[in-house]
């Protein structure tokens, strides 16, 4: 088979059951798996490493570095765990639901290929719980798996070294929370206990799920694996467009003729992705910002639309690639509006470990509601900056709040007038007559935290 340009896609057709076994094996699905038992785990390792395949769920993480952690060998423990993190409750984020209903199969196959690179026999797919579709064709893909030989005891009947290969893949359907974001959250999630991170070392690749080395990436993450396998870590190399390789699901939501999702090389332009795939923005509209990975990431504005979308260059302009899924502020929209809507989900969504996140969150909400209110001073402006490099990096026990205040830290960098105007005209300037009229700050506070521990 010619090797693809777009290998994430190329099993998402016009048919209706495109996400069945039969037609993932009619457009060479299984192919890498079957290359990979020929291979040995040494080998299987050294390809992914090659590729330069980075983490496809925000962190961009060298994936092949990540898995050199992970113990082998004859000393190594006998059981180790795989988890697909399907749970993509970032804001703004629908990449992997994309590919879980529509190529199943894909995932299961780079599990596959995980489980034989790292001696691995157990797989789980930590699934957002209301992706039911997702799940149902999961189950399915499962099934048909199992019927075919391609999953349990002895799979294909092909031994490696002399041994069989055995792997089985449970789903983990979550009650969901965007801390399960964080991969020991996740672990704690799956062993039943209350979804908080872990302090660190021990790493999950030494001592993760049950105390045992435990491997967590993302959906779109295990869907290259099989590519790589299958055709090389050179070619996947050569379809970046800079230093990034492979290609990338980019997606665009908001005010734009044609939101949706793409598979593109890395390295594709903003400008490229927004106004070609995306359309431009809708008549009438006119672009003022835009979060490029989410909505733990920070504003960009016009100026930057020619930057690539690669990890490196998105980090030189002061934010982060994340996801890659785009989110649209237009010139009709209230900033202060968007930032409140943002970090008020991160404040509902903190596990209320640390103080910056447990209580930073909520009173960053506060001052926003207050200001979209018309009751703002201009003295809110300094205390939410206050309280930006109070759930800095380095203050926090995960990431989670550091993600939350970079929209609110880049909206008062780049939209300060708009945060002035709110104060100085006591209203909002874009839509006065949707403004909270009734909740008072010091409520919004006990309310969201009390939400948390309901939610715990």
């Amino acid at each position: 088979m010619t090797s693809p340009l777009n290998p994430l896609t190329r099993f998402i057709t016009d048919k209706a059951n495109c996400w069945q076994l039969s037609e993932y094996l009619s457009h060479g699905g299984y192919d890498g798996l079957t290359r990979a038992m020929k291979m040995s785990s040494d080998e299987l390792l050294d390809t992914i490493k090659q590729s330069n395949l980075r983490g496809r769920g925000g962190a961009g993480f060298p994936t092949g570095l990540k898995w050199s952690f992970v113990p082998r060998g004859a000393d190594a423990p006998k059981e180790k765990y795989l988890i697909v993190n399907a749970d993509e409750m970032e804001p703004g984020a629908f990449k992997d639901r994309w590919l879980l209903e529509q190529t199943p199969h894909q995932i299961i196959e780079g599990l596959l290929i995980g489980g034989l690179t790292l001696g691995a026999t157990q797989g789980y797919i930590f699934l957002r719980g209301d992706y039911y579709l997702a799940e149902e064709r999961l189950l399915q893909a499962i099934e048909e798996c199992k019927q075919h030989q391609l999953l349990g005891r002895d799979i294909l009947g092909r031994g490696i070294q002399g041994q069989a290969f055995n792997f089985e893949i449970h789903i983990h359907s979550s009650a969901g929370r965007y801390i399960c974001g964080e991969e020991t959250a996740l672990i704690n999630a799956m062993e039943g206990k209350r979804a908080t991170p872990r302090a660190k070392p021990p790493f999950p690749q030494v001592a993760g799920l049950w105390g045992k080395p435990t491997i967590v990436n993302n959906v779109e993450t295990f869907c290259n694996l099989p590519h790589i396998i299958n055709f090389g870590s050179d070619w996947f190399k050569a379809l970046g467009k800079g230093q990034d390789a492979g290609t990338k699901i980019f997606g665009v939501s908001g005010r734009v003729k044609r939101p949706g999702l793409w598979e593109l090389p890395m390295g594709t332009s903003i400008r490229e992705i927004i106004e070609h795939h995306a359309g431009g923005m809708c008549d009438g509209y006119r672009l003022k910002g835009f979060l490029p990975g989410g909505g733990s990431t920070d504003f960009l504005l016009e100026e930057h639309l020619d930057a690539r979308m690669d990890y490196d260059e998105i980090g030189k302009l002061g934010s982060r690639m994340g996801t890659g899924t785009i989110i649209i502020l237009d010139d009709q929209y209230c900033p202060i509006s968007m930032v409140l809507n943002l970090v008020r989900f991160f404040a509902q969504e903190s596990c209320g470990w640390c103080t910056p996140c447990r209580e930073g969150l909520p009173w960053a909400v506060s001052l926003l509601e207050k200001i979209e209110r018309g009751e703002g001073e201009l003295k809110d402006i300094e205390q939410l900056e206050n309280l930006c490099d109070f759930a800095a990096p380095g203050n926090t026990f995960c990431a989670l709040a550091p993600g939350a205040v970079e929209p609110l830290q880049s909206a008062l960098k780049f939209f300060r007038q708009d945060f002035e105007a709110h104060i100085n005209h006591q209203c909002c300037p874009y839509h006065d007559e949707l403004a909270p009229k009734q909740t008072a700050t010091t409520e919004t506070h006990s309310r969201i935290n009390a939400n948390r521990v309901e939610g715990t």
